[in-house]
């Protein structure tokens, strides 16, 4: 994974914590930027799906292929 440099402003309470927590402080700070990109893509995976779920027209598309299931060919 690639790396740059960048520089960011902090509020020293902010700063004060993550000194507290961490001996290296890129590194804390990208696991949390990290873990909240995870957490921002499963609330929009999660979000997708109960679309799905919700929208008539994919569910009857996906019955159509259901049938399909008992077929009989082995893939």
């Amino acid at each position: 994974m690639m790396s740059k440099k960048v520089s960011i402003t902090l509020d020293d309470e902010v700063l004060e914590f993550v000194d507290k927590l961490a001996s290296n402080r890129s590194s804390f700070i990208n696991d949390i930027l990290l873990k909240e990109k995870k957490r921002i893509f499963m609330k929009e995976l999660e979000d997708a799906y109960k679309e799905q779920a919700n929208d008539p027209d994919f569910q009857s598309e996906i019955s159509v292929w259901d049938v399909t299931v008992d077929d009989g060919l082995n893939a």
